[in-house]
């Protein structure tokens, strides 16, 4: 866990890689969850057997939007500003790509490189550039361009 005092703090660190977390395990399980909540129960991602059988990737894989789900909570888990705010939200995506499948079973983790800070009304946004690591493989499973808001009050 990388944890920075201030928004001032984490301004002087635009441009760099900001913290690299853990290994975090994409079980079956949680495949199989992200499916029922989502309603895509694709082949691929939820029958095992048939994907050892017919899939290109030898089995099972994550859903993209599943892994780039994952971002928030693996972020929270990497990266933290000490700086109390009223609230923080994700507001949203510049760009994403999902570079290669996450196998079932696999590992994956955040790399997070601060692109810039810059301040709006009632507090600041961060734009991260997010590269999630698989265990093991060399291209990244999914690269995105995230936007965060810090408020200080209430947002307006």
């Amino acid at each position: 866990m990388r944890e920075v005092a201030d928004i001032q703090e984490l301004k002087t660190l635009a441009g760099q890689e900001v913290a690299v977390g853990d290994w975090f395990e994409i079980s079956q399980q949680r495949i199989q969850q992200f499916a029922d909540a989502t309603g895509d129960h694709q082949w691929i991602h939820v029958d095992v057997e048939r994907a050892r059988r017919e899939s290109p990737f030898g089995g099972p894989i994550a859903h993209g939007f599943l892994t780039l789900s994952l971002i928030p909570r693996l972020s929270w888990d990497t990266f933290k500003i000490q700086q109390p705010f009223h609230l923080s939200v994700n507001y949203g995506l510049n760009k994403v790509r999902f570079m290669s499948p996450v196998p079932a079973g696999a590992r994956i983790r955040p790399r997070m490189k601060l692109l810039e800070v810059a301040e709006v009304s009632g507090g600041y946004q961060a734009n991260w550039q997010i590269t999630i690591e698989i265990e093991g493989h060399q291209k990244p499973a999914c690269v995105a361009e995230t936007v965060s808001r810090y408020y200080e009050g209430s947002p307006k």
